[in-house]
């Protein structure tokens, strides 16, 4: 049987600024009217990083909009989320961490087939200049053989 993984929102611009290292998935703790929200796909991730306090990770930044049957049950949006990891991970985690120039950065948040909601986070170290200019050009590249092909395979027909 397959799972059915449903991306409820992806951080694209974390690829775009820094090499990911290495990826963790983790849990989220959520309200009702939060998960609802989510699964609308009314989330977005692009602001957001993690910080390790007390031996536990909590994610910041990330606004999930108020649900709109929620009434008093909404929090606020922009609250900050602990995410649920085990305790190896996290020492693991917070070693790499101390280390200059890495950052612990929300990558996916997606729901799971069980119908969890669940985060990939990416242990990551930031690029500078440079390295983003070579991936533009990397990416303009691509773009330009994959253009080729399609003329070609369209000039056979």
């Amino acid at each position: 049987m397959k799972k059915k993984v449903v991306l409820a929102a992806n951080n694209k611009k974390a690829y775009f600024d820094y090499f990911v290292l290495e990826t963790f998935e983790a849990g989220i703790v959520l309200t009702g009217t939060e998960i609802k929200s989510i699964r609308q796909g009314k989330v977005s991730i692009k602001e957001t990083y993690a910080k390790i306090r007390s031996s536990e990770v909590f994610v910041l930044g990330m606004h999930i909009s108020p649900y709109e049957q929620g009434n008093i049950f909404n929090v606020e949006p922009l609250r900050e989320r602990k995410l649920l990891l085990h305790k190896r991970e996290i020492s693991k985690i917070e070693k790499e961490l101390k280390e200059k120039g890495k950052s612990l950065i929300p990558l996916k948040l997606y729901i799971n087939s069980e119908g969890r909601a669940k985060m990939e986070i990416g242990l990551c170290q930031g690029k500078k200049n440079y390295d983003k200019r070579e991936s533009i050009a990397q990416r303009d590249a691509k773009r330009k053989m994959d253009k080729v092909i399609k003329n070609s395979i369209g000039n056979r027909r």
